[in-house]
C-alpha cells in the first residue's frame, strides 16, 4: 500500500521558516516525481513545487521562487520543503503528491498519490 505522510507543519509568524518533510513507502521512489501543493479555504489546492526523479530539476510557482527550496533523499524515500521568509499568503494545508514518470506536472491530476496533508499557519 503507497503512503506518502506529511510532517513538519505549525504555526510561525510571517518571516519565519518551516521545514516539510514526505516520507513515502510502498512505492518506487526514485522513480516517481514529487510534487507539494497546497490549499487554503480560500483558493482552491496549488501547484507550489516539483521535483524530478533525479532531483536534478525542480519547477517553483512564482510566489516561492527564492524562499522555497525542494531536496530529495531517496534512500531515504524522503522529500523535503525549506520554506523561508514566509508569508501570511503561505498559509494552507500542505499536501505532497506522487507520479510515475520523469516529469513535473503543474495540474493536480496526473498526481496518483498524496499524502494527507499538514498544516502551515503563519501569521502576520
Amino acid at each position: 500500500q503507497v503512503q506518502l505522510v506529511e510532517s513538519g507543519g505549525g504555526l510561525v509568524q510571517a518571516g519565519g521558516s518551516l521545514t516539510l518533510s514526505c516520507a513515502a513507502s510502498g512505492l518506487t521512489f526514485s522513480s516517481h516525481t514529487i510534487a507539494w501543493f497546497r490549499q487554503s479555504p480560500w483558493k482552491e489546492r496549488e501547484f507550489v513545487v516539483g521535483i524530478t526523479v533525479s532531483g536534478g530539476n525542480t519547477v517553483y510557482t512564482d510566489s516561492v521562487k527564492g524562499r522555497f527550496t525542494i531536496s530529495r533523499d531517496n534512500a531515504k524515500s524522503t522529500v523535503y520543503l525549506q520554506m523561508n521568509s514566509l508569508k501570511p499568503e503561505d498559509t494552507g494545508v500542505y499536501y505532497c503528491a506522487a507520479n510515475a514518470g520523469p516529469l513535473i506536472y503543474r495540474s493536480s491530476r496526473p498526481y496518483d498519490y498524496w499524502g494527507q496533508g499538514t498544516q502551515v499557519t503563519v501569521s502576520s
